[in-house]
């Protein structure tokens, strides 16, 4: 019998741990203020790591910390404060792609449980079991797999060490994450978690003794974002990942809105939940792929996991983002008696507004805003004050975190 897989969320803050536990996640990964790879990020403080760790668990669910760094000198004698300080949160799993730091936590925390990074480059079966003889628990497989590699490594490994790999999010143009080129254009270390990006910038091609002739690069384009990857979606062979052996599917974005989170979290906890209901009548419905396109995203590909990718799975015309729909608000409560949902606002909206409301569990619920007021009882005909409450009268209970969603106006 094939076991359920973990579902697992990126979590940038606080609240965004809390957001992917309550629309389906099984697990989330999160960064401390120093050692993890996405400084962009919120990040988490010692105690808001307590916090968070006391919220999932409190509902079974689980907490990694990443501190997958390349690390320096300096960074390896900071390593050993830095533990001591987040290890009394309770954290289920640290994520590390160095050997040295391996080695140490290994010495300083004998009980806490490795996962090693995809940053490791972690792409065949003799590097996977080695890891596990050293003490690993699990291993997150470089994204460059496919399905045929995945089911290798999965039959020639122990069963008991666990593979995890990414499902859904954006891609990085080099191996494994390891990248020289931010700090080469910007000086910003991206395997230090400072990365700017660059391989989405657009790029022309000039000769050195014709300055100011701008060559094409790709066919007749007069310049091509010849690094700009589409973003990696799994979400219409989740049957075939379910069945390949990985014991984690891992999401992308610790730097992603709460909306983005909520978003791919359910599509992919239906998904998941919809197989394992009826493996053998097992069907993909589209409206899971609908709503991934709801999120701001990229084209989506496959990735490596139907083999090497060609040239389809740049995007050659923009680096820009698809956003298809907004985030208007997120729901603080609901008043049964008035039939008032509480919105917290992030963009505004006005009386007459045709929304949708994406909630934790269930279907979206359409609603045309026919009466709203603000905090005081007064009528509204335009919510526009971010971050102030708006009441929106609606007959459909809705639960705290429910997103209010519309589609953006051209």
């Amino acid at each position: 019998m094939i076991k359920k897989p973990e579902l697992l969320a990126p979590a940038g803050s606080l609240n965004k741990l809390k957001i992917a536990i309550t629309y389906g996640a099984d697990a989330v990964y999160v960064g401390g203020e120093e050692f993890s790879l996405r400084v962009a990020a919120e990040n988490f403080s010692p105690e808001e790591l307590a916090e968070g760790v006391r919220f999932a668990h409190d509902r079974g669910k689980k907490v990694y910390l990443t501190a997958n760094i390349i690390p320096h000198n300096a960074d390896i004698e900071e390593y050993e404060e830095f533990l001591k300080r987040y290890s009394t949160a309770g954290f289920d799993a640290v994520i590390l792609s160095d050997l040295g730091m391996f080695q140490l936590t290994r010495e300083l925390a004998p009980e806490l449980e490795i996962h090693i990074s995809t940053q490791a480059n972690n792409v065949n079966f003799k590097s996977a079991e080695s890891w596990y003889k050293m003490g690993a628990k699990r291993v997150i497989l470089a994204r460059e797999m496919s399905f045929d590699e995945i089911a290798e490594i999965r039959s020639k490994t122990p069963q008991d060490l666990e593979l995890e790999a990414f499902v859904h999010g954006a891609m990085c143009i080099s191996y494994s994450g390891r990248c020289l080129l931010s700090n080469y254009m910007t000086n910003r270390d991206s395997n230090l978690g400072a990365c700017s990006h660059p391989c989405r910038w657009k790029y022309y091609l000039m000769e050195e003794t014709r300055p100011g002739e701008y060559m094409p690069v790709f066919e007749n384009e007069r310049g091509t974002f010849i690094y700009n990857s589409k973003d990696l979606c799994m979400i219409e062979h989740i049957d075939k990942l379910i069945k390949s052996g990985l014991d984690s599917f891992k999401i992308e974005g610790r730097v992603k809105t709460e909306y983005y989170l909520a978003t791919v979290v359910k599509a992919y906890r239906e998904a998941i939940d919809s197989y394992f209901e009826n493996p053998d009548g097992f069907k993909f419905d589209s409206k899971w792929l609908d709503e991934l396109k709801k999120v701001s995203h990229r084209d989506y590909t496959t990735g490596f996991f139907f083999g090497k990718p060609g040239g389809d799975e740049q995007n050659y015309k923009t680096s820009s983002y698809i956003r298809e729909y907004e985030l208007l608000g997120i729901v603080s409560g609901y008043d049964p008696n008035k039939r008032m949902v509480s919105v917290v606002q992030k963009n505004r909206f006005f009386k007459g507004s045709e929304v949708e409301f994406l909630r934790p569990e269930g279907d979206f619920v359409k609603h045309k805003i026919e009466y709203m007021e603000d905090e005081s009882g007064c009528e509204l005909e335009i919510a526009n004050k971010p971050q102030s409450i708006a009441r929106i009268r609606i007959d459909t209970p809705l639960e705290e975190n429910a997103m209010m969603r519309a589609p953006r106006e051209n």
